[in-house]
């Protein structure tokens, strides 16, 4: 029983979970004919509620609405798991890591979710702001200029063998190890 309640509320070992999220997109691609990707979904959602439509909106977005499902999968389950409360696990974190976060005056939570980014407080902070909207707006143009987004360049492009997806992941975990090691000190310094 333990077994079975590990399985389902646990995380899984990365060795696992990569493999079958690897293994899942050339699976769509050769059964359904279908590319996996979420940044995608924005374009689909314009494509249905604008009234009058740019030439980039005029396609049959109902094409792909299971995509659009799937992403309503990924926020409900997110709530879901959020509110009853099945990420309540712990795990260490390297007491390194805990030192060098106390000098950004960061204390790790050793949880899933922890409260100083999870939690209504947070949205009271400069910082967050800055982070949220500069982010979200970094990130969205990106994902336009890239032609998609990291996890569909990653799994997605990568899975296909596609060029311009193994330079674009490239270029992201490059952009990442900056923005991780000089940019996100400081911002959160401030």
């Amino acid at each position: 029983m333990q077994l079975i309640h590990d399985v389902i509320f646990k995380p899984w070992p990365w060795y696992v979970v990569g493999p079958l999220i690897g293994l899942t997109v050339p699976l769509l691609l050769l059964i359904e004919n279908k590319t996996l990707g979420i940044s995608a979904n924005l374009r689909h959602i314009c494509a249905a509620l604008l009234p009058s439509k740019p030439t980039f909106f005029q396609y049959n977005w109902k094409d792909h609405q299971w995509n659009l499902f799937f992403a309503l999968g990924i926020v409900f389950a997110g709530v879901f798991v959020n509110v009853s409360g099945l990420m309540e696990y712990n795990f260490d974190i390297h007491p390194d890591l805990q030192k060098e976060l106390a000098q950004y005056n960061v204390q790790l939570q050793a949880k899933a979710m922890p409260d100083f980014i999870f939690s209504t407080s947070a949205l009271s902070s400069f910082t967050t702001w800055v982070l949220l909207i500069v982010g979200g707006l970094l990130v969205g143009f990106g994902t336009r200029y890239a032609g998609g987004c990291t996890s569909g360049h990653a799994i997605a492009g990568l899975s296909g063998l596609q060029w311009p997806s193994l330079v674009a992941t490239i270029t992201f975990m490059v952009g990442g190890i900056i923005s991780a090691n000089f940019i996100l000190p400081y911002l959160l310094a401030l």
